[in-house]
């Protein structure tokens, strides 16, 4: 069961859910009467699960996240499926998205996701305690050891083989998809194409984590994971947060228009990902699995055979 309660936002409050219009003061320029700016809303959603504890149905708060309001459901489907909390969309009875409306926008800003009978949940996992990331700032986790990736799927060994020459093609078009940051400039993109460069799903958000559970959680919700043939491209850099949740939903291919981590090239390395930086401008860096880049696997062979 889905229920999905959205409010109606006064007439002129919400260009579309996530963009808010609001008067500013232009020093450039020629001067305008009366200038307005369209910003990116940013928002608190809550996430609340429901299951089984002693035998009773108990619902608790598990995450706050700031988000841009959109796709909010997915945004906690794709939460739970990376932190290991879901396997699938089976593991759903219920979710309800409600809470009163608020801000600007008037959006609802809680979900509540309701575990089957019978599915497992340990509680104590999700004690939380505070440490800053570089990729969002302060987020919650039990601990650094919280961050290991036990349990993650190991990734196919061979494909899919990519050609570079589509990978080059990838960034206008999810330019072309970025809706809300044509208007505001202030959101991230995460984007999922097949093997022939074709796009399968975008979502956006203010956090680049968030983009991604979006489209991590309306894969749970189609029930297509895993992404074994799936290449994801993300508008920014690729921390490590964003390899786990990418090795997570078992994506092979993790390329970012920005620079990657560090600890997200060891990650990548470690569990066989292919992880490409600067994707921009016709050129890519590759720093993990340059295996399933066609050109180069055709280097590798024509070094072999010489």
């Amino acid at each position: 069961m889905i229920d999905s309660q959205i409010a109606h936002p006064e007439p002129g409050a919400l260009l579309g859910q996530r963009i808010v219009e609001v008067p500013v003061q232009r020093i450039a320029g020629e001067e305008e009467a009366a200038p307005t700016d369209h910003l990116a809303v940013e928002e608190p959603l809550e996430i609340r699960l429901g299951y089984d504890e002693n035998g009773e149905r108990t619902v608790r708060p598990i995450s706050v996240t700031m988000r841009t309001p959109g796709h909010d459901v997915d945004l906690a489907l794709g939460f739970l499926f990376a932190e290991g909390i879901i396997q699938g969309f089976d593991d759903i009875d219920a979710v309800r998205h409600s809470g009163p409306t608020g801000g600007k926008a008037h959006n609802r800003n809680i979900v509540t996701i309701t575990l089957k009978r019978g599915v497992v949940f340990d509680a104590a996992r999700l004690e939380r305690h505070f440490y800053t990331t570089s990729s969002c700032g302060v987020c919650g986790k039990t601990s650094l050891e919280a961050l290991a990736l036990a349990g993650c799927p190991a990734l196919p060994a061979d494909g899919p083989v990519l050609d570079a020459a589509m990978i080059h093609r990838l960034p206008a078009t999810l330019l072309q998809t970025q809706t809300v940051f044509e208007q505001t400039g202030g959101l991230h993109a995460a984007a999922l194409f097949d093997t022939r460069g074709t796009l399968l799903a975008t979502r956006e958000d203010i956090g680049r984590h968030n983009a991604l559970d979006k489209l991590i959680g309306a894969a749970v919700m189609d029930r297509r994971l895993p992404l074994h043939d799936g290449m994801l491209l993300v508008s920014g850099r690729a921390s490590f947060e964003l390899t786990q949740k990418a090795l997570m939903a078992e994506i092979p291919v993790l390329a970012a228009v920005g620079a990657p981590s560090s600890l997200a090239v060891e990650l990548a390395q470690a569990y066989g990902m292919t992880l490409l930086g600067f994707v921009r401008d016709g050129r890519f860096n590759i720093y993990s699995g340059a295996h399933r880049i066609e050109q180069t696997r055709l280097k590798e062979q024509l070094t072999t055979e010489n």
